[in-house]
């Protein structure tokens, strides 16, 4: 089962790399994430800068292979970094990125308005995530069933249509929005929302809903049964997880997953929200984590998962779905404050 990956974090069992194979190795890393395939000794010599002579270069690439780090695929004379390998260079060589000030801005403007509704700015950080790395950005909440009701409130969109906005634990919202069957005037919808304040707030998200369709004394207002009935007709299933997934086109364009097949099953896994949704919260609340290989799925054993597990009252998490060979500096910087300003709003 793959484990999360922390930048600067090491263990006993890791390789003692010389200063010859940490150059060559990181040089690899970088080179093979460009080209997308197997990085031989002549193109190390030519590309990377490495001081060394292209024998020296084949030594220190023999010598990573034997140590697990590398691998050749088929009869390639090349070699590629193995998903222990790309872990290991997560973990001890990754040099930090940060993104722009700009960007860091953009991202401020873009999450500010999606407004305090927790479908609207999950689905804006995914939406985000993708952009900024040009991977599957990811984004969930567990089911909000638990949450408390801390206060209803219902606003006139025209006289047959309302906004019913319950405020939950923590700063986040549900909003729905009410097709009533009958117009209603702004002192109806005041009297209402008074009822609905009086019955149901400081009470289970999920008991309201239960409430709403069943609950005798609400049925007795005929305004408030107005509204109650649109309520659960545009409110029609429980609250299960919230899962985005935004970017498919960015995924679709790397050679990596070049068969339809392959992309297919990457996207079902994606949809059914198994394995992921676990790995993405089963992890340190308000760190990046980095799972190289996500063997829990076969589907994902050629990717790598990045996520930000969000602290506070609504338990969720942002991340990044792509290959092995992502640029995970750059993810990573991404994820940290996409994840970091969401954990903020809620």
């Amino acid at each position: 089962m793959s484990q999360p990956a922390f930048p600067g974090s090491v263990s006993r069992s890791d390789p003692d790399l010389t200063d010859r194979q940490r150059q060559v190795f990181a040089a690899l890393v970088m080179l093979h994430r460009r080209a997308a395939g197997p990085v031989g000794s002549e193109t190390l010599a030519l590309q990377s800068g490495i001081p060394l002579s292209p024998a020296s270069i084949r030594t220190a690439l023999a010598e990573l292979e034997g140590m697990g780090l590398l691998e050749r695929p088929r009869t390639s004379a090349g070699r590629v970094p193995t998903a222990g390998g790309f872990e290991l260079y997560v973990r001890t060589l990754l040099e930090p990125d940060t993104l722009p000030a700009g960007i860091l801005a953009e991202v401020d403007r873009a999450l500010l308005s999606s407004t305090r509704d927790i479908e609207h700015l999950l689905n804006e950080a995914s939406r985000l995530l993708s952009s900024l790395t040009l991977q599957l950005g990811l984004a969930l909440a567990a089911s909000l069933d638990d949450e408390q009701v801390r206060d209803i409130e219902l606003a006139s969109l025209d006289r047959r249509r309302s906004l019913m906005v319950l405020n939950l634990g923590g700063a986040s919202v549900r909003t729905v929005v009410l097709e009533l069957e009958s117009p209603l005037e702004r002192d109806q919808l005041v009297m209402v929302q008074a009822v609905l304040r009086e019955r149901l707030v400081g009470r289970p998200l999920s008991e309201v809903r239960e409430r709403l369709a069943t609950d005798p004394d609400l049925a007795r207002h005929s305004a408030v049964r107005v509204v109650a009935r649109a309520a659960m007709a545009g409110w029609s299933r429980p609250v299960s997880t919230q899962r985005f997934a935004a970017g498919a086109m960015h995924i679709a364009e790397h050679p990596e997953f070049a068969s339809s097949a392959q992309l297919g099953s990457i996207l079902r896994v994606v949809e059914a929200g198994r394995p992921l949704d676990r790995l993405m919260m089963a992890s340190v609340e308000g760190e990046v984590a980095v799972r190289v290989g996500v063997d829990e799925d076969r589907a994902l054993a050629g990717c790598s998962l990045v996520s930000y597990a969000l602290p506070g009252t609504v338990r969720g998490a942002v991340g990044v779905l792509g290959p092995l060979r992502m640029d995970y500096a750059r993810v990573l910087a991404a994820v940290d404050a996409v994840g970091s300003r969401v954990s903020e709003l809620l």
